[in-house]
């Protein structure tokens, strides 16, 4: 294992942003940075050895600092949506940016997919960012300490680990925001993968993509990849689900398993990944928003399509749904979620 450590550039308040590079012995290296806690890239063997870049992003540093698309960053105070912004915690009643139509979306102008994240652990395998949060950031309740850990196996697994705490009580949603393309990031879109998620729901949302509170079985429509299938086979279905999010923009309900609840397997490069996690939720979402001919690192230019995420989250707008899992914590009971993301070739 080996970590590499090089300076990337300087945000616009003077902070010296670094570009980290783990690799292990297997030929996988993740690249990571401090804005946004972001991904880089995830460079990874495909069936023939060839080291194969299967994550979509920027090219500078500067991009990270707008990352109009999340590309590869810790989304939050809370990511994903929440319903015109408002809500009551703690008695009270809270009122957010609104910066999707009337709704928030992944922390709006303070999000955290753009803040600078220092390193405050580092090892040959592992490193640990971290974000201070105050009572009132970005229009929160709460003070909360994030920590991030990115972790690399000679398996060839990335582990994501959130450590978050407080001195009172608040809530949040973080979750990373990779776009993946295993067949390679400038390789075009990803109809052809092979999907598979464990769950026999997902939440249903309005034309805003609000949920509305409903669970949606999924058996039998465009959206059950119980047995995996190609992204492309339904994404143009007629479920008006999907005209909602012009494709795949949904929660899953995950089944509890201690396997993968999810995999993706390109059948061009024959990289298969699986996930696996202790969240509730899923969020899987196939770039159906990009912009034409989004400007990528490498010259590479991203269209709608190009990648998909797999979100382990809690349930979108869940602070106003008191059925849905709680993302609430307290000082005496911290917030722990840990996501893995397993490459292999098949």
């Amino acid at each position: 294992m080996k970590l590499e450590k090089t300076v990337w550039g300087t945000t616009k308040n003077g902070e010296t942003v670094y570009r980290y590079a783990l690799s292990n012995e297997k030929g996988t290296t993740v690249e990571l940075c401090n804005l946004g806690c972001s991904i880089l890239s995830v460079t990874v063997p495909d069936k023939d050895g060839t080291p194969t870049d299967v994550a979509l992003a920027y090219e500078t540093c500067g991009d990270y600092e707008r990352n109009p698309a999340s590309f590869g960053c810790v989304v939050g105070r809370y990511g994903n949506r929440i319903k015109g912004g408002r809500f009551q915690f703690a008695g009270k009643t809270w009122q957010l940016e609104q910066n999707e139509g009337k709704n928030h979306l992944h922390g709006a102008s303070g999000a955290y997919g753009r803040r600078f994240w220092p390193v405050s652990e580092e090892s040959e395998d592992a490193l640990t960012f971290c974000m201070e949060s105050p009572d009132g950031d970005g229009g929160y309740p709460g003070d909360l300490t994030a920590r991030v850990t990115y972790q690399l196996s000679n398996d060839n697994e990335l582990s994501i680990s959130y450590h978050v705490t407080t001195k009172t009580q608040a809530f949040c949603n973080l979750t990373n925001h990779c776009y993946f393309n295993l067949s390679g990031h400038n390789a075009g879109d990803v109809l052809d993968h092979q999907v598979f998620i464990g769950a026999d729901a997902i939440t249903e949302v309005d034309a805003e993509s609000i949920p509305t509170g409903a669970l949606l079985p999924v058996s039998g429509t465009d959206f059950d990849f119980n047995e995996p299938k190609a992204i492309g086979r339904d994404i143009d279905g007629s479920h008006p689900q999907l005209a909602f999010g012009g494709g795949y923009d949904h929660n899953y309900v995950l089944k509890e398993t201690s396997g993968p609840c999810a995999s993706a397997y390109s059948p061009k490069s024959g990289i298969f990944m699986e996930v696996f996690t202790n969240s509730p939720g899923l969020q899987f979402y196939t770039s159906n928003s990009l912009e034409e001919h989004e400007a990528g690192k490498g010259g590479a230019h991203y269209e709608n399509r190009s990648g998909f995420c797999m979100e382990t989250q809690f349930f979108p707008d869940s602070v106003n749904h008191p059925e849905f899992p709680s993302c609430a914590f307290t000082e005496e009971a911290p917030l722990n979620l840990h996501t893995v993301y397993r490459f292999s070739t098949k």
